[in-house]
C-alpha cells in the first residue's frame, strides 16, 4: 500500500494502492524528471499483453470484488501500463479543454480520471502486503517510480494547475454546495502544498529526491520483511519451554520435528517475553527484535539515514523549516514544537511510574532487571499485586465471538447489521461481511478480515481499502474495506485464543474499518478515512473503550468450551490492573516518538552531519532522561510506521487521538449510557460518516460540543485520580 501524502484522489490515486490506517506504508513519491517540463518517457502495451487481463474486465462477481483467483503476478504491469496512458490521455483531454474552466470539466474530471489504474494498484498494494513473494518484491520496484513519476506530471503540469487556480479564485461565485466547496479547497491546498507552484528548476530537484524517496521506503519495507522472516529463535529441547501455555507451545512446534521457533511476530514476542522462564532465552528473543535490520545483507540503517536527509532537504525547497513542520501544518498539532510540549506532559509521569514499576520488580525478581526481564517480571507484579494472569481471559475471547461482540457493538452504535457472506478472498483465511443500515437496508460497504500470521505477510494491524466509496453522476459505489492482523496460528483443531491486548487491537482497527464504511462522501478524495494521523486515529481508539465495560463483555465474552459468561470477579481484577505497567508502556510508546519527531526537525545540513542512526537514536533519549532499560517501541531500522509509511513526523498521533477518544468515550459516561442514542448519532454523523467534509477540529467539536481536554487521558493511564462520577 503506498499512499499518497499529496493528492488522495482523481488522476493521484494511481498512488493511492490502497487507503489505510495504523503504519500502512505512505505513497512512493514521484520519479526524478518532471512532466510539463521534461517530456514523459513512451510507454508501450499490447493487445496481446492485455489479453485475458482480469483487471480489464468488468468486475461482476458478489460485490465486485476483485477475481483474486483469476489475478497473477504477470498482470499487473500490462494493466498498469495500459492505466497511465489512459490517465494520460484523461489529464491531456482536461488540460486541452477550449473551454474555459470550470468545476465540472476540470475538478470533477481530475477526480473521476485514473481509475482504471486505480484499479490495478489498489490489488497490488494490499497484495504485496499480505501474500507478496520475490517477483513482486522486484514489481514493486518498477511499479511505483514509474507510477509517482506521473503523479509528478499531474502536481507540475503548470497549465492544469492555472485551471484549478482560475476555478479557485472565483470559488465563493460558483454556487457549490459544501461538498463541491471541499473537493475544490482539498485539490487546491493538495497541488499547492506538493509544489505546483515552485518554479520548474525547484520542482525537477523536488522530482529528483521523490525518485530516490520512492525506492528508498520500499527498500526500507523489504529489507525489513525479508530481515523479520529471516530472524527464528530455534529451540530443541522442550525442558526450556518452562511458563508457556500448552497452546502457546503448540503455536510455536515445527511440523513433523522435535523443535520449537519464534519469530518477531509483536503477537509472538511479548507472548514469549512475558512467559518464558527461561532468560537467555528470552536475552536472545529480545536482542533479536531491537537489532533487526540493523546490520548485513538487510540492513536499514543507511536506508533510514539517507530518507531522512532527503525529505530534510526537500522540506527546505518547499519553503519549510524541516520535513516535520511540513508534515504537521495540516495536522491538529500543526507544529513539531506542539507536539514535543504534549509528549513531555505524559512523559514526565509516564516516567516516574515506570521508576516505581521497575523498584517492584527487582523486588519481587531479587535482582537488577534487564530490558528482556521487563515482560517477564511485570506479570509477576501484575499476579503479585493484583492476584491477576492475563492468561485467565484467554478462554473467554475466542475470535469468531470477539468479532461478534464488535459487531454487536457497532449495531447498537449505529444502527447497522453485519452479516457473513460467502466471497472468495485474497487468502483462504479471509472472511467477508456484508454491512446495512438497519433503518432502510440500504447496502453500506463490504467487510473483509484477515487475521493470521504468515512469511509472506508484513507485522503490525492495519485497515485498507480494495475500493473506495463515491456518488458522482447518479452512480453510488459503496467501498471495500479490509482488517488485517497477525495472530498466532492455532494448531488444528484448536481455537483462536486472544490476549485482551489483542481483543483491543480488534476493536481498534475494526473502528478503522467503520470508518471506512459508514462514509456518506461523494467524492474518494475526501471520503472515508480522511485526515492526519492525530486525528485517524480517533475512531478507531474511540471504539476501543467499548471492548471492556462489562455490559459488552456479557455479550461475547465466553469460555470457549463451557459457554460459561466471563466471571464479574475475574472482569474486576482485570479493570483493577488496567493501569499496570502503564509507565513502561507509555515511556516505550513516547521514546519512539521522540525518535520520529527528532529525525524529522533536522535540517538538511544537521541531517547530512549524521553518520550513525544509533547514536543519533541515543542523543534523542538521552535529551529526555529515557532510561536504557526501556527500549523504543521502535528502533529507527525497524520503525516501518515512518521509514515505509504514512506516519513520518507522525507517530505521536496515536498517543494525541488518545485525548480525541478518552475526550469522546466520556461523552458517553457522563450521558450514564454508554450506547446513548444522541450521542451515538453525533459520533456516526460528525465522525464516521464525515470523512474530510471539515477541518479536523471542527468535526470533532460538532460532534463533543468543545474542544478536548487532556485530563481524560491522564485518568485513562493511571496519571490522575478518577473523577468523580468514574468513582
Amino acid at each position: 500500500m503506498k499512499m499518497s501524502e499529496a493528492l488522495k484522489g482523481g488522476a493521484a490515486a494511481l498512488v493511492l494502492a490502497a487507503t489505510a490506517a495504523c503504519g500502512a506504508p505512505e505513497a512512493a513519491k514521484p520519479e526524478a524528471e518532471v512532466a510539463g517540463q521534461i517530456e514523459l518517457p513512451e510507454i508501450t502495451v499490447t493487445d496481446a499483453e492485455l489479453e485475458g487481463n482480469p483487471f480489464r474486465a468488468d468486475w461482476t462477481g458478489a460485490y465486485g470484488v476483485p477475481p483474486f483467483a483469476q489475478i497473477t503476478d504477470a498482470h499487473y504491469m500490462p494493466a498498469a501500463k495500459k492505466g497511465i496512458l489512459e490517465m494520460r490521455a484523461e489529464i491531456d483531454a482536461i488540460v486541452n479543454n477550449p473551454e474555459e474552466p470550470t468545476f465540472e470539466n476540470t475538478i470533477l474530471a481530475l477526480e473521476t480520471s485514473g481509475q482504471s489504474l486505480d484499479k490495478v494498484m489498489r490489488v497490488f498494494g494490499n497484495i504485496t502486503n499480505t501474500d507478496t513473494n520475490d517477483a513482486l518484491n522486484a514489481l514493486e520496484g518498477e511499479l511505483y517510480p514509474m507510477l509517482t513519476r506521473e503523479q509528478d506530471a499531474v502536481t507540475f503540469n503548470p497549465k492544469l494547475f492555472a485551471r484549478i487556480q482560475a476555478i479557485y479564485d472565483q470559488r465563493d461565485r460558483l454556487g457549490l454546495d459544501e461538498q463541491e466547496a471541499r473537493l475544490l479547497e482539498l485539490t487546491h491546498r493538495n497541488f499547492v502544498r506538493s509544489g505546483a507552484g515552485l518554479s520548474p528548476e525547484v520542482q525537477a530537484e523536488v522530482g529528483q529526491i521523490n525518485a530516490q524517496l520512492s525506492a528508498l521506503t520500499t527498500e526500507y519495507g523489504q529489507n525489513l520483511l525479508n530481515a523479520t522472516n529471516a530472524f527464528k529463535l530455534e529451540i530443541t529441547d522442550p525442558a526450556r519451554l518452562g511458563g508457556l501455555t500448552e497452546d502457546f507451545k503448540n503455536a510455536l512446534k515445527v511440523d513433523g520435528q522435535d523443535k520449537w521457533e519464534v519469530g518477531l511476530s509483536r503477537s509472538f514476542f511479548e507472548g514469549f517475553m512475558s512467559s518464558a522462564e527461561d532468560r537467555e532465552l528470552r536475552s536472545q528473543l529480545f536482542d533479536g527484535y531491537r537489532t533487526v535490520a540493523s546490520s548485513g545483507e538487510y540492513d536499514n540503517s543507511p536506508v533510514a539515514l539517507k530518507i531522512a536527509q532527503l525529505r530534510a532537504k526537500r522540506a527546505e525547497l518547499m519553503g519549510y523549516k524541516s520535513h516535520a513542520h511540513y508534515v504537521l501544518e495540516q495536522r491538529m498539532a500543526h507544529t513539531p514544537e506542539a507536539a514535543l510540549e504534549f509528549l513531555g506532559k505524559v512523559l514526565e509521569p509516564g516516567l516516574s511510574r515506570a521508576a516505581e514499576e521497575q523498584a517492584d520488580m527487582e523486588k519481587i525478581a531479587g535482582h537488577e532487571i534487564l530490558g528482556h526481564d521487563w515482560w517477564f517480571y511485570s506479570e509477576k507484579v501484575r499476579a503479585d499485586k493484583y492476584a491477576f494472569d492475563e492468561n485467565q481471559l484467554r478462554p473467554y475471547f475466542e475470535l469468531s465471538a470477539t468479532f461478534d461482540g464488535a459487531f454487536e457493538v457497532a449495531s447498537r452504535l449505529f444502527n447497522i447489521s453485519i452479516e457473513e457472506v460467502a466471497v472468495d478472498g485474497w487468502n483462504p483465511v479471509v472472511k467477508a461481511y456484508d454491512l446495512k443500515d438497519t433503518e432502510t437496508g440500504e447496502h453500506l460497504g463490504l467487510f473483509m478480515v484477515d487475521m493470521y500470521a504468515r512469511d509472506s505477510k508484513r507485522g503490525g494491524a492495519w485497515m485498507s481499502t480494495y475500493r473506495s466509496s463515491s456518488e458522482i453522476d447518479g452512480e453510488t459505489v459503496r467501498p471495500i474495506i479490509t482488517n488485517n492482523m497477525n495472530l498466532v496460528t492455532p494448531a488444528d483443531g484448536q481455537p483462536t485464543l486472544l490476549s485482551p491486548t489483542e481483543v483491543e487491537t480488534l476493536f481498534h482497527e475494526f473502528g478503522h474499518g467503520l470508518h471506512g464504511l459508514l462514509t456518506q462522501i461523494r467524492y474518494p478524495s475526501f471520503s472515508g478515512v480522511y485526515g492526519g494521523p492525530d486525528y485517524v486515529e480517533f475512531p478507531a481508539q474511540v471504539l476501543e473503550h467499548w471492548w471492556s465495560q462489562p455490559q459488552v463483555l456479557a455479550m461475547y465474552a465466553r469460555h470457549h468450551e463451557t459457554g460459561e459468561v466471563i466471571p464479574q470477579d475475574l472482569i474486576n481484577k482485570m479493570n483493577n490492573a488496567s493501569t499496570f505497567n502503564q509507565g513502561f508502556k507509555t515511556t516505550e510508546y513516547i521514546a519512539a516518538s521522540l525518535i520520529d519527531l527528532h529525525w524529522h526537525m533536522l535540517s538538511s545540513e544537521e541531517a547530512n552531519a549524521i553518520t550513525d542512526s544509533r547514536e543519533f537514536e541515543k542523543s534523542v533519549l538521552a535529551q529526555y532522561n529515557i532510561p536504557e532499560i526501556i527500549e523504543p517501541r521502535y528502533r529507527s531500522t525497524y520503525f516501518s510506521h515512518i521509514f515505509a509509511g504514512g506516519y513520518s513526523a507522525g507517530y505521536y498521533s496515536y498517543l494525541w487521538a488518545e485525548i480525541l477518544d478518552a475526550d469522546g468515550f466520556d461523552a458517553f459516561k457522563q450521558s450514564g449510557d454508554i450506547f446513548n442514542p444522541e450521542v451515538a448519532a453525533k459520533l456516526k454523523q460528525w465522525v464516521f460518516e464525515s470523512g474530510g467534509l471539515r477541518e479536523t477540529d471542527e468535526l470533532y467539536r460538532n460532534f463533543r460540543g468543545s474542544d478536548p481536554g487532556i485530563e481524560p487521558l491522564l485518568r485513562n493511564r493511571g496519571f490522575a485520580e478518577p473523577s468523580p462520577a468514574e468513582g
